[in-house]
Parts: C-alpha cells; sequence; structure tokens
C-alpha cells in the first residue's frame, strides 16, 4: 500500500504535535522526495550510512530522530552535507526528522519506549517543556548499582554510573538522549535516581551533593527505540513496508 507525501506530513506533523515545541531545528519534511510512499525506513540519525541502507532498501521515505538541519549550523551544502543531501536527491528519497515532538510523545516517544524496555512505570512529567518523565524504576531493585545494572543488561553497552548516597531508590527519572542539564530539575522533582544518555562536569557535583543517582547510558543507546516504534505503528496504520536500521554508535 502507499500513501502520500503530504498526507503523511500532515498526520505525524498532527499526531507528534509539532507546533507546541519550541525545537533547535526543523520537524517534519526536511527532504522532500517522490509524491507516494509505501516503503519506510527509521532510524536514529539521518547519517549517510542510514540512507545509502535506506537506497539498498529502495525506500521512498526515511524517518528519523535526529535529521540534518539544527540551529546555529553553518549553513553550506559541502562535504558531509553534500554527501547526504545528494544521495537523498538523486533517489528521490523523502527525509522526515522528529526531535523533541519524538522524545516526548506518550506512545511512541523515546522516553515512553525507553521505559518499555527497562520496565519504568511514568507517573509524571517535569523540566523544560515537560520532556522528562519520573514514576518508579523495575519491581525489586532498589539500589543505585543494581538499577545501573539492569540498564547495561538491557541496553546492551556499559554505563556511567554516580551512584549519590546509597539511598532506596523509590522514584526514578528519565530523559533520553543529550538530557543532563535536566538532572536539577529531576532532582527538584524528588527523584532518587536519573538517567539519560549523557554526562556533563557539573553532573557529578550535583550527585555528591545531594545524593541523588545519575546513570548515563549513551546518547544513541537512549533514543534506539522511538523512531523504530513510529516506523512500527505507520506501517501497522497505512499498510506500509517497513525496515528499522540500526548504525551501531559508541555516544
Amino acid at each position: 500500500m502507499e500513501i502520500s507525501r503530504d498526507s503523511l506530513r500532515t498526520h505525524l506533523d498532527q499526531w507528534l504535535e509539532v507546533p507546541r515545541f519550541n525545537d533547535y531545528g526543523p520537524n517534519g519534511l526536511q527532504v522532500e522526495g517522490r509524491a507516494g510512499i509505501g516503503r519506510l525506513v527509521t532510524g536514529v540519525t539521518a547519517s549517510l550510512a542510514l540512507i545509502e541502507a535506506a537506497v539498498a532498501e529502495r525506500a521512498d521515505a526515511v524517518l528519523v530522530h535526529h535529521g540534518l538541519f539544527w540551529r546555529g549550523q553553518d549553513g553550506r551544502v559541502t562535504g558531509w552535507m553534500k554527501q547526504r543531501l545528494a544521495r537523498l536527491l538523486a533517489h528521490d528519497i523523502n527525509l522526515f526528522a522528529y526531535h523533541l515532538p519524538l522524545d516526548a510523545h506518550a506512545e511512541v516517544g523515546n522516553n515512553a519506549q525507553l521505559a518499555r524496555v527497562l520496565g519504568f512505570s511514568g507517573e509524571g512529567r517535569f523540566g523544560d517543556q515537560q520532556l522528562g518523565w519520573i514514576g518508579r524504576g523495575p519491581e525489586g531493585i532498589e539500589r543505585a548499582d543494581a538499577l545501573a545494572l539492569h540498564v547495561q543488561a538491557c541496553l546492551g553497552r556499559p554505563v556511567t554510573l554516580l551512584p549519590g548516597d546509597g539511598r532506596p531508590l523509590q522514584r526514578v527519572a528519565w530523559c533520553t538522549g543529550g538530557a543532563q542539564g535536566f538532572f536539577e530539575a529531576a532532582i527538584a522533582a524528588g527523584a532518587d535516581a536519573y538517567l539519560t544518555g549523557e554526562l556533563s562536569e557539573p553532573q557529578a557535583h550535583y550527585s555528591r551533593e545531594t545524593g541523588v543517582a545519575y546513570i548515563a547510558c549513551g546518547h544513541h543507546a537512549s533514543e534506539r527505540y522511538g523512531a523504530q516504534a513510529l516506523g512500527e505503528r505507520l506501517a501497522r496504520d497505512f499498510g506500509l513496508w517497513h525496515r528499522h536500521i540500526d548504525i551501531d554508535n559508541p555516544a
């Protein structure tokens, strides 16, 4: 089956509530390709490797979390940007990208899907644009070191743990990707542990001084699930052929 490019764009923009987010770049259709979409490839980032894989799959569209265009970019189409755009345009492939809207969505969003993978239960939101989630960790896991081992096993990669003061974990907060700046808001929201993708220098001090544990599990690793879930939903709703392609990334 097939859906028109414009119909898919309208559906996604509405369902993901694009207008309500103040984001770092444009959400929605970033590169226009052919008018009809029957074959969809999803991935985390619109890298050349993902685009090449989409070409090999004869995709009509690629849907990602991290698109090509970001606030403050140079703007010149040279080097890596030229290579990516050239492959999309040569094969008439549409590129859709949804950043914060895909983090936040209650069903297919990165935070919702990471919670599913880790066995977290969301009970509330916090932070800028209500992007952070807070709730309960997996049943039976009461300490930060045990939670870190659980996350490591679920995601298949090492994590960095700041153990805090070793308190029992009654409330856990999380926000995928580069959300280390949300740690203070998570502390204020009553979290005993906070999980995100990345770690910067200040968070080690906050953890020591407040006793709240911090787990950095990898930016890419924490955001592998949203685009996949969205692609699966689109395939089910519109009868599209869909394949999710995870391009390995140590970050």
